[in-house]
């Protein structure tokens, strides 16, 4: 019983988390982790830096709190870059059931590689990957290049963290949420 106890507590830390109840950053404190992220995204792979010169626009959350005990959540805060800007700021959660226990860190970028794209994201009042738009998760092959197939992709996205790239992970289902930090 003592177990059940501490995963409903969880539950509802990860919920109230999600909902914004731990506060919004600062459009300062968001700019600041947002350049950092992109710096330590070009450090990691020079195919997305390229990508990402390329891109209509990109939205970065430097950091995405994932933790759970059977049920767990996710949330972090962003910006949307345009021409290299921040012109909106968002923040993605997901919620997710099954077999999992722990805490990481990670940052996601997501690139909208053509103008259609990235109106189709703008204009949207809530985005959910796999639903209002498919994104196609980077991998990188033999010498850090990225797939041809995923590099012609209108939606393009990395996760990764201070180890570099991660793999096995998935958009799928994340909503995010326009907010006016």
């Amino acid at each position: 019983m003592n177990g059940m106890r501490w995963n409903i507590a969880l539950c509802g830390a990860l919920l109230w988390l999600a909902s914004g109840g731990a506060g919004a950053a600062s459009k300062a404190e968001i700019d600041a982790e947002v350049r950092q992220a992109v710096q330590n995204f070009h450090k990691h792979t020079s195919a997305g830096r390229e990508l990402a010169q390329k891109a209509a626009g990109m939205l970065v959350f430097p950091s995405v709190i994932k933790a759970g005990i059977g049920i767990g959540g996710e949330y972090g805060e962003g910006a949307l870059l345009v021409k290299g800007k921040s012109v909106a700021y968002y923040n993605v959660a997901a919620a997710s059931i099954g077999f999992q226990l722990g805490a990481q860190a990670r940052t996601q970028i997501i690139l909208f590689m053509n103008e259609g794209s990235l109106a189709s994201f703008r204009r949207s009042q809530g985005w959910t990957a796999g639903v209002d738009g498919s994104v196609a998760l980077a991998t990188l092959g033999a010498g850090g290049s990225i797939d041809t197939e995923t590099a012609k992709k209108p939606v393009i996205g990395f996760i990764f963290s201070n180890k570099g790239l991660m793999y096995n992970l998935t958009f799928e289902g994340s909503k995010i949420s326009k907010i006016d930090p």
